[in-house]
């Protein structure tokens, strides 16, 4: 069967990769393409913003626009957007909606919570299956290890031009470790230690972030015992890993009953 998507955010880096990934996959047919209306994008061939041949089919500014036919929408746009988007869908009553956006609020994360008991919705601040499988491993290791004994530690490499920091995948890893503890990550996170921070308080997990070159995304959880340690860690070598784990997700997510989703559920399941 072939799938058919809707993105939204299409003329972003992550929209035209997956663009560029399902319009080369014949199991994808590109069907629907939204940018925003100040875009330089407005009405450009979809193919064309994916760096592909054309495909004959243009980007709109309006969601309703490019949802015929659709199986699913892939939402690769911004906070604000996701919100409404959701709340399109939910009142549509579908197609399944996969949400790759980082930032949202918890108002915006209620959005995909309500639209998540009318259809499928994936939501994931990276759509990468090995970073799914890391937050596995990850999640074994910190109910395993008594935080009393085990120091945390998560680090992230990222190109020089990313604004945030930490970067969302360091955040997921660390919700993860503190969901394993039972603990609340914004009452145990460590950020930003200088020389003069003291000594590590037991239980509390560090983060730090580095910037430069092009590096597409680096990260490393450690966790620090007296006389050993275990290391895990992810580098991604090339932005296709996003986009194809966003096809990856569709695919799953299309035989799924109403309800929100992680990455991590598709390896489960």
């Amino acid at each position: 069967m072939t799938i058919k998507l809707t993105i939204v955010g299409a003329g972003g880096r992550l929209g035209s990769a997956i663009a560029r990934e399902a319009i080369q996959d014949e199991r994808f047919e590109l069907v629907g393409g939204v940018v925003r209306s100040d875009s330089d994008h407005v009405e450009k061939d979809l193919g064309e913003l994916a760096g592909t041949d054309w495909i004959g089919r243009t980007s709109v500014i309006r969601l309703e626009d490019a949802l015929e036919g659709a199986d699913v929408v892939i939402d690769a746009s911004a906070p604000e957007t996701s919100a409404a988007i959701a709340r399109r869908l939910a009142d549509l009553g579908g197609p399944a909606l996969i949400c790759g956006v980082t930032g949202l609020s918890a108002d915006q994360t209620d959005a995909l919570h309500l639209a998540a008991e009318r259809m499928p919705v994936l939501a994931s601040r990276n759509f990468s299956i090995g970073i799914a499988l890391v937050e596995m491993l990850v999640a074994t290791a910190a109910a395993g290890l008594p935080m009393e004994k085990w120091d945390a530690e998560i680090s992230e490499t990222h190109h020089r031009y990313k604004a945030d920091a930490p970067s969302g995948t360091a955040m997921i890893l660390g919700e993860t470790i503190a969901k394993a503890r039972q603990q609340i990550l914004d009452m145990v996170a460590e950020r930003g230690r200088s020389t003069r921070s003291g000594r590590r308080t037991p239980g509390t997990i560090g983060f730090a972030s580095q910037r430069g070159g092009a590096v597409i995304g680096d990260h490393d959880v450690r966790f620090l015992g007296d006389f050993e340690e275990i290391s895990i860690s992810h580098r991604a070598f090339d932005r296709r890993v996003f986009a194809i784990g966003a096809l990856t997700a569709s695919q799953w997510l299309l035989r799924q009953k109403p309800g929100l989703y992680a990455m991590r559920d598709i390896i489960g399941g």
